[in-house]
């Protein structure tokens, strides 16, 4: 098969097999495993979910108690009177308990936040017994039947492997050699056999391992089986295996021997994690998220039945314990009045504040940010949280406005602090005409949580975003939330609508918002079944959406830093350039944690330079039912809007370009025109001498000739320090700046020298990444102000951006062919030939274009 074939299906699995100097952003808080080009999908769907609650239920072998996970640590549950006893402590995250057969030990997965490996504990004291650590990602140890090694994987050789951890020797040997991942084996009683789970090639699968001889069967497959469990009952014969459908998530029981029947226990009307048997066979027990954002304990009889809730009616946390009511308030605002923010809380060893466990509320999903390493959760502006006494960090910030607040604060034990945050935010968007969006997120794609869309309120607030277009999205073979297709709110902000991302991995991924029906189908060309050999261009999605009066975007489009740097171009998006060429491109996600913002912008110029108005827009691309991902809003684009703050008004401006797009600092660029007003991005400065001044030496140079000056004007307002600031025009920087060192607002002015035509815009950017950002650096960039008109051009930089965006169509010609393997696609081939001679046209025309 040729490469791009080959990458094209890796792609559709989620697993993106590119160098590592390709990659984009957000790529990998822990260790890389091989194969994955986005770490998001392996830390998301692999690693263990922090929660408060009952998470990964372990039934001890006595029958009587129950290990479980819970805040990060683990605890002991005694299921006849309803006790739980905190087990582990310390600053690190304690997951997946799994008890030895004798019931003196337990196994774990221990997670410091970069790195993550597995432990045996005692299972009286939590006294740390053995420690499996490499240099790469390690998890779900099981004991063996005899209770003298772990089963385990490891990713020490590369991917993800099933390994034998000698507890007596320190041998490890590796059981499995397969690419992509292998975890969560569950010992047969034989001591001869194991089960687990397979992830590899977009085939998720449960598979029966024989140690003697190596060899092994399929008991279940599908694709994409992101939260699937399998758990071995106590006599080896059934397996209890939560697993997708058509209509959602079922708890199967399938018999080891003859899986081709399994048996429903559960309706598939919920999402169950982590199924464990009772020692005895007759309980199978898991969680569940409950409305309230916290895990349930559940059980089910194996002879079916009625779920039943298990409840914890007492903690023992065994220290001393204190509570902490958190209030948020903006200094100066009217006294007592609380707002949302986004908080991070840990008890922390003394003045140290990068250690430390992080502490949540009872209630509300907490989410790892992975670019800072922090755990975080959202207030409405009061929140209490339970404690251990001593020092606790809290920190605290509102969307991108404000910097981040810092407070290190002792509570005593049985002592109810109360600790006042105030936030000073740099800009008030709704002051200056604004209004700020996201859209590129999925409510719910895979993760633990099950959300819907009021849960998105919450998380706006504390971003003090307006906008949010979560987009319908599909998981492979299954089209995702189309039961929320139509919800909206869009009274007054926030405004919340739904958009859809039509996933052509091949030519590209696609985002449509403002529109009022589907789009199908919504997935095709090389990599799919179905539709592998579909003959369609995006471009009948980006039709579609602008028959509808919506926006049609490319997301996360260019990974690297420059994709016009010799050997680049297959960084750009096969399908992007006779889409964008043609006109039929609305917009183009600048800034996004999938991608790079530098790299993309430098796409944009390309087309900005032919005279087409193509608009930056923004996204996260986060999944918000993940525990492992960002804040939504990480990045995100201004909308200049004035008095009508309007869902209809904040489309037209993001149609019309008057926004700016950032990860964090605000940027408020303008042109000064005839008389001194204000020319914004989204708008042309006349060509008539408005604002225009000769050079002095150039004397009688017309106005709207080469050389004339115009002065500009920079609001700049960030929550970290930026290492520069420049001015653009036609894609070339014309004029730096230092940027601020710090934290705060800085006004920005000069004059340049503008041509006859194109366009003129800011940008910002450089420097470390604190909270409140979570992208790799902060980076923002102003809408174009046209010259002389809207769409106008300077004929050598549009003579430039046609000869690179011709060489780049080559390329992504090539790479057309290659994937669709000979497969008649003249529609395709139609857009390529009529692109590649719209750009001819504009090398061989030069200035008469």
């Amino acid at each position: 098969m040729p490469r791009i074939a080959s990458l094209a299906l890796v792609v559709l699995l989620g697993v993106i097999l590119l160098p590592e100097a390709l990659l984009g952003q957000w790529t990998n808080r822990y260790p890389r495993v091989q194969g994955f080009g986005h770490h998001i999908y392996l830390e998301g769907y692999e690693l263990p979910t922090l929660s408060t609650g009952v998470m990964d239920p372990a039934p001890a072998p006595d029958g009587r108690h129950l290990a479980f996970t819970s805040r990060g640590w683990i605890w002991i549950l005694d299921l006849e009177e309803g006790t739980a006893r905190r087990l582990t402590r310390g600053e690190h995250m304690d997951f997946r308990p799994a008890w030895s057969p004798s019931g003196d030990r337990i196994a774990l997965v221990r997670d410091t936040g970069s790195e993550i490996y597995s432990v045996v504990v005692d299972a009286e004291t939590g006294e740390t017994l053995h420690t499996v650590r490499s240099e790469a990602i390690g998890l779900d140890p099981v004991f063996t039947p005899d209770g003298g090694s772990l089963l385990h994987s490891s990713a020490r050789e590369g991917t993800l492997d099933l390994w034998r951890f000698d507890l007596e020797t320190g041998d490890d040997a590796r059981l499995t050699e397969h690419r992509g991942v292998q975890r969560r084996p569950q010992a047969h009683p034989d001591g001869q056999q194991v089960v687990y789970l397979s992830k590899a090639g977009g085939r998720d699968e449960v598979r029966l391992l024989h140690l003697p001889t190596g060899e092994e069967r399929t008991l279940m497959e599908t694709a994409n089986a992101s939260q699937a469990s399998p758990a071995l009952s106590p006599d080896g014969r059934t397996l209890a295996l939560n697993w997708p459908v058509a209509e959602g998530w079922v708890l199967y029981l399938v018999d080891v021997a003859d899986p081709a029947f399994p048996v429903f226990l559960t309706r598939g009307d919920g999402l169950p994690l982590a199924p464990a048997w009772s020692p005895d066979g007759r309980w199978v027990y898991f969680s569940e998220a409950t409305p309230a954002g916290s895990m349930g304990l559940f059980r089910i009889a194996s002879a079916g039945g009625e779920v039943e809730r298990v409840q914890v009616r007492e903690w023992d946390w065994g220290e001393p314990m204190g509570r902490l009511r958190i209030q948020t308030v903006l200094r100066d605002a009217t006294p007592g009045v609380p707002i949302a923010a986004r908080l991070s809380v840990r008890n922390v060893p003394g003045e140290e504040r990068t250690t430390g466990h992080p502490l949540i509320p009872d209630e509300g999903q907490p989410r790892f940010d992975g670019q800072n390493g922090d755990v975080f959760f959202y207030s409405e502006g009061f929140v209490e949280l339970e404690v251990p006494a001593g020092p606790v960090h809290i920190r605290a910030v509102q969307g991108l406005s404000t910097p981040n607040v810092d407070r290190l604060v002792e509570v005593e034990p049985g002592e109810t602090r109360d600790i006042v945050m105030e936030l000073s935010p740099l800009w008030d968007a709704e002051e200056g005409g604004w209004l700020s969006g996201e859209h590129h997120f999925h409510l719910n794609y895979g993760g633990p949580f099950q959300l819907v869309p009021d849960d998105l309120r919450v998380q706006m607030a504390g971003e003090a975003m307006d906008v949010a277009t979560p987009l319908v999205a599909n998981l492979h073979h299954r089209f995702g939330e189309r039961e929320l297709w139509g919800w909206s709110s869009l009274a007054s902000p926030p405004f919340i609508a739904f958009g859809q991302e039509i996933r052509s991995h091949f030519l590209g991924h696609l985002g449509l918002i403002g529109i009022d029906d589907l789009f199908w189908p919504w997935i095709w060309g090389p990599g799919y079944q179905v539709y592998r050999t579909d003959d369609r261009p995006n471009a009948e999605a980006l039709r579609f959406g602008r028959s509808q009066n919506g926006i049609g975007s490319y997301v996360h489009p260019v990974t690297g830093r420059d994709p016009f740097e010799e050997g680049n171009a297959g960084m750009i998006p096969v399908g992007f350039i006779p889409d964008a060429v043609l006109g039929d491109l609305d917009a183009l996600e600048v800034v996004c944690l999938w991608s790079d913002e530098l790299g993309t912008a430098e796409l944009w110029y390309r087309v900005l330079n032919l005279g087409i108005p193509l608009v930056a827009t923004a996204g996260s691309d986060v999944m918000t039912d993940f525990y492992r991902t960002m804040a939504i809003g990480s990045t995100r684009v201004f909308v200049q809007v004035g008095e009508d703050r309007s869902w209809t008004t904040y489309l037209n401006g993001l149609r019309e370009g008057r926004s700016f797009v950032t990860t964090g600092p605000y940027l408020d660029f303008h042109l000064v025109g005839e008389g001194g007003g204000v020319v914004r991005p989204g708008e042309a400065l006349a060509a008539s001498g408005e604002g225009a001044e000769s050079r002095p030496d150039e004397g009688d140079r017309q106005a709207g000739a080469a050389g004339r000056i115009v002065e500009w004007r920079i609001d700049l307002r960030s929550p970290t320090a930026v290492e520069r600031v420049e001015i653009l025009v036609n894609g070339e920087v014309v004029h730096t700046e230092e940027g601020p060192a710090q934290a705060g607002a800085r006004e920005y002015e000069g004059r340049i020298e503008i041509p006859e035509g194109g366009w003129v815009a800011a940008r910002a950017w450089g420097g470390e990444v604190e909270w409140p950002l979570m992208d790799s650096y902060p980076f923002a960039h102003s809408g174009a102000v046209w010259i002389g008109t809207r769409g106008s051009v300077d004929p050598v930089a549009a003579d430039r951006a046609a000869r690179e965006l011709l060489a780049a169509l080559e390329v992504a010609e090539a790479r057309l062919r290659a994937g669709y393997e000979g497969v008649d696609i003249p529609r395709l081939e139609a857009r390529y030939a009529e692109a590649r001679e719209r750009l001819q046209d504009w090398i061989t025309s030069g200035d008469d274009r």
